[in-house]
């Protein structure tokens, strides 16, 4: 099994954005209970969505930066291969 190597920074700035969007999501939820008007739950959900754009573009430039480099460096070099299709992935 592959492991990452992040910082502890990294990984705990990751998880603290992490449960900020669970807490939104919960918050969306209620909303939905409680019949809240669905063009400021629609905001939220926006919002969710560019929250998780934003731990994802960390991740990748965290990966990017240790786990593919290492890669490379012991002469793993197909991680490219994985990492276009990742990016390809992400971009659809």
């Amino acid at each position: 099994m592959r492991k990452a190597h992040h910082s502890y920074e990294d990984k705990a700035d990751m998880v603290k954005r992490l449960n900020r969007i669970e807490g939104q999501i919960r918050g969306i939820g209620r909303m939905i209970e409680e019949d809240v008007y669905c063009d400021d739950i629609l905001h939220q959900f926006m919002s969710v969505e560019s929250a998780i754009g934003g731990v994802k573009t960390q991740l990748l430039e965290a990966h990017m930066k240790s786990c593919v480099v290492e890669q490379i460096r012991s002469g793993r070099t197909e991680v490219i291969d994985e990492l276009s299709r990742t990016i390809r992935k992400m971009i659809r």
